[in-house]
């Protein structure tokens, strides 16, 4: 399936604005509809969003967005700075001011949930772009703030067990300060901890900023592994675009607060207007 987008006719620019121009034009072409996102997702959408309008205070951040992924489905965002990105994924979770628009997760509305309420009842987990472990923790003690809507310590501490079981890393410094893990770790640790609660949806913000390449592909692995065995619908933004695009499934281009483009990460990865803004081909 072709990436989804309208045409335009090629237009001269001088070489220092060719890169803005494009993205100018990327907003003038019609704009990918519901249904084809939805043909594209390729099956009932576990998580649907509806002419979305979000920002913070009085700040209009996205323009009307929609997006739709399927149950067990991956969707990658990728765009300029700016584009909206990551409000994406704090308006999915409450985090942002949602102006207008509808978001479902499930079949089941979630646009004025709480974060805690969304953790708790809509089975939704947001692992955020910058650091977000607390460093003076024990490593399990980080992981079992994960589990603190758990009514029962008993099974916040089995949650964090099966995941010691799982990641020998993490269980071999569970004793041990936040704050002596590597860039590598800290990641593996917040990812963890945002499973605690079993969720459904995954929500993840850059999950490669500043890690070096054996982090990065270890942290993609753990995704994939969480995808393809476990279920998780997980929607993430990365900076690195040729990466995410080949772990996702779905790739959406963000231009200025809207859906300028939406394909497979496959044909996005080979769509030579994508390749010149953000594969550096």
């Amino acid at each position: 399936m072709n990436a989804i987008h309208g045409t335009a006719p090629p237009m001269a620019q001088p070489p220092a604005h060719a890169a803005a121009a494009t993205l100018a034009t990327a907003l003038s072409r019609p704009r990918p509809t519901v249904a084809q996102l939805e043909q594209l997702a390729g099956g009932a959408p576990m998580v649907a969003i509806d002419d979305l309008v979000a920002g913070y205070g009085g700040m209009e951040i996205l323009h009307g967005f929609s997006l739709r992924v399927a149950r067990g489905g991956s969707l990658c965002l990728i765009g300029p700075n700016g584009a909206g990105k990551s409000t994406v994924l704090r308006a999915i979770y409450g985090l942002a001011r949602v102006m207008a628009g509808t978001i479902s997760v499930d079949g089941k509305p979630v646009t004025h949930l709480r974060a805690e309420q969304k953790l708790r009842h809509a089975g939704m987990a947001y692992v955020l772009q910058e650091s977000s472990i607390f460093p003076d923790m024990t490593v399990e003690e980080n992981l079992l703030m994960g589990g603190y809507l758990m009514r029962d310590p008993r099974s916040a501490a089995a949650a964090a067990e099966r995941i010691f079981q799982r990641h020998g890393a993490l269980a071999q410094r569970r004793s041990q300060r936040a704050s002596v893990l590597s860039g590598g770790e800290r990641r593996l640790l917040e990812i963890s901890r945002a499973l605690m609660m079993g969720p459904a949806v995954l929500l993840v913000d850059e999950p490669s900023i500043g890690l070096e390449p054996r982090y990065i592909e270890m942290v993609f692995a753990l995704l994939r592994q969480l995808q393809q065995e476990e279920g998780k619908t997980i929607i993430l933004v990365e900076q690195n675009a040729r990466k995410g695009l080949a772990f996702a499934d779905l790739g959406y281009v963000l231009v200025a607060g809207q859906l300028a483009m939406a394909g497979t990460g496959a044909d996005l990865s080979r769509d030579a207007e994508v390749g010149r803004l953000f594969l550096g081909a």
